[in-house]
């Protein structure tokens, strides 16, 4: 997850289509370049262990764009292949 959040910070899509799980990954992305990420609070995990295939994670990622505050509120599901972490969804609220 936190990975996945600086990935954004320094606008590497690349990074996040390859943390994809291949069933739910879009053929591109292209990342808003007016967002200016600048925090992140884990607020809840589920699951996720050494010995689980399935997590989720809870958090805010806090931003501006065009000067603007906002923050991100997401609920995201990973699975694990082999020792990877991968993004499947996410449940997201924005707000400016």
């Amino acid at each position: 997850m936190r990975s996945r959040y600086s990935a954004n910070v320094k606008g590497l899509a690349s990074y996040l289509l390859h943390t994809w799980h291949p069933a739910t990954q879009p053929p591109s992305l292209r990342l808003d370049d007016r967002i200016t990420w600048t925090g992140l609070e884990v607020l809840a995990t589920q699951a996720g262990g050494p010995d689980e295939r399935r997590g989720m994670v809870e958090f805010v990622a806090r931003f501006t764009r065009d000067g603007v505050p906002g923050s991100l509120h997401e609920i995201s599901r990973f699975r694990r292949q082999g020792d990877t972490w991968l993004y499947v969804r996410g449940r997201a609220r924005w707000r400016a």
